[in-house]
Parts: C-alpha cells; structure tokens; sequence
C-alpha cells in the first residue's frame, strides 16, 4: 500500500491512461478523485473502485476553466481533508499538416494541455502549502516531450512545455516539499491513439497496419504498445517516492522508443 491514506486528484480519468492511474492508485491506498468532464462517466470509475473497496469521488473538471479547476479541489479538501498528488492527465489530439491547421486548434490544443497543467497545478500547490503537508504534482507528457512527430505541432508544443512547468515547479516547490514530475509514455492504445491510425494512414497514404509498425512502434525495441499499466505503476513510483531526490525529472515510458 505504498500510497496509503493519500489523497489524489487524477484529471481526464474517466478513461484511458487516468483511468487505469485511478484504479492503480486505489490499490494502493489512495482516496482518489475522478476530475472529468462527465460527472457520469466519473461517477462510473468511482463505483468501480468503491465496489472493489476502494475510496473514490467524482469530480468535474473543465481544466480550461480556472473556477470549475478551483471548486474541483475545494470539493476535494472539503471531503478528505487533504491532497498529496495532483496528477494533470487531461488531453486530445488534433492530427493536421502544419500549413492546414486552424489557429483555433492551435489554441485548442495549448488551453487543454498548457492551461489546463497550470491551473491544476497552482490550485494544487495552494492547497499543499495551506496544509503544510508537501506533495507530488505530476503531469502527463509524452515521448514528444523529447521529441516531434509529423502532423502533431500543437501536442508536441505543448508537451515540450510541461517539462518546463515541471522544473519551475520543482525550484518553486522544494521549500514547501512539494515534487514535480513528467511521465512520458510511448504509444499506448487508448482511445486517443486509436483515432490516430486511420487519420495517419490518410495522411501519410499507407495501411493502418503500417501505421502502427512503421510509424508508432517502429523505434520501440520489441514492437510493442505501451500499456496503460506501465504508466499507472509510473505514477505510483513518482507519486510516493520519499524526497526530492526525482524532483523535476521526466520518466520515460516506451518500450525504448525514447531513451534518456
């Protein structure tokens, strides 16, 4: 129970990759909130980890929307008392070549992703440092943290930035223990991704079996998806690691697509 009694925000956890983090966290002994658009599909996880004698609520949480980002975590703190670990996984893709993309995606894609990290995180770190407990704020990159991909300008701008915000969170924070972090998986095969391969198939002219192993899994060292598992154990390593030693690193999730 390496999380035990902690309290965890997760954003976009009603799927995916937040999803399968909140489920992970339960596990080990975290109260976790479910911070999604959808009050019902978070409700959904909530039950899910209630039933298997967990502790879980649902949130909702435009991470655009600083007052709905705010009440989110006062809602939190008004029900457990406390937050220890902030986890900003929300976001979507927008696939388009460079010259067609729309300013309003561009924008899209940066309110989602950048806004959304800093808002969940400066709530986050108000309410660690009122409570004198110190915590784990860790955002939800990816390999284009480090690297770019065609037709992804906006995700890989975007993810770029989040180590950024990490590392000033990391100085900012170290006084009032209070770690940053970015988990930087590969391909995993969400929801998200799935989108992904016929749009790239059209794009590029190729198969959507190509797709996937010419251009996702291509550079991995044994062709395989990431799973959503390899994040989730991730973030729990990250969020109950015991000193600043990790503070401000990104952690690379790939099947050695990307090594550091």
């Amino acid at each position: 129970m390496q999380l035990k009694n902690k309290v965890a925000i997760i954003t976009g956890a009603a799927s995916g990759i937040g999803k399968q983090i909140a489920i992970e966290y339960a596990r080990q002994g975290a109260k976790v909130a479910i911070a999604d658009l959808s009050l019902d599909a978070g409700n959904a996880v909530a039950e899910q980890i209630t039933t298997a004698g967990g502790s879980a609520i649902a949130v909702v949480m435009d991470v655009t929307n600083p007052d709905q980002v705010d009440a989110a975590v006062t809602q939190v703190l008004d029900t457990y008392h406390n937050l220890d670990i902030m986890l900003s996984n929300a976001g979507i893709q927008i696939i388009s070549p460079l010259v067609d993309l729309k300013l309003e995606d561009w924008r899209k894609m940066m309110a989602i992703h950048l806004d959304g990290a800093f808002l969940t995180a400066r709530a986050a770190m108000r309410a660690m440092i009122h409570n004198k407990k110190g915590g784990s704020i860790i955002f939800m990159g990816s390999v284009h943290s480090h690297q770019a991909s065609a037709l992804k300008s906006p995700y890989v701008t975007a993810k770029h930035g989040l180590l950024g915000l990490a590392k000033v969170i990391a100085k900012e924070g170290a006084a009032h223990n209070i770690r940053s972090n970015v988990i930087c998986p590969g391909f995993v095969r969400t929801p998200l991704v799935e989108k992904q391969i016929p749009e790239q198939a059209l794009s590029f002219g190729i198969s959507e079996e190509d797709v996937i192993k010419k251009i996702m899994l291509k550079d991995t060292v044994d062709g395989e998806f990431t799973t959503t598992q390899d994040v989730a154990q991730t973030a729990v390593f990250l969020a109950a690691f015991p000193t600043n030693a990790l503070t401000g690193q990104s952690i690379t999730v790939s099947h050695g697509w990307h090594m550091q």
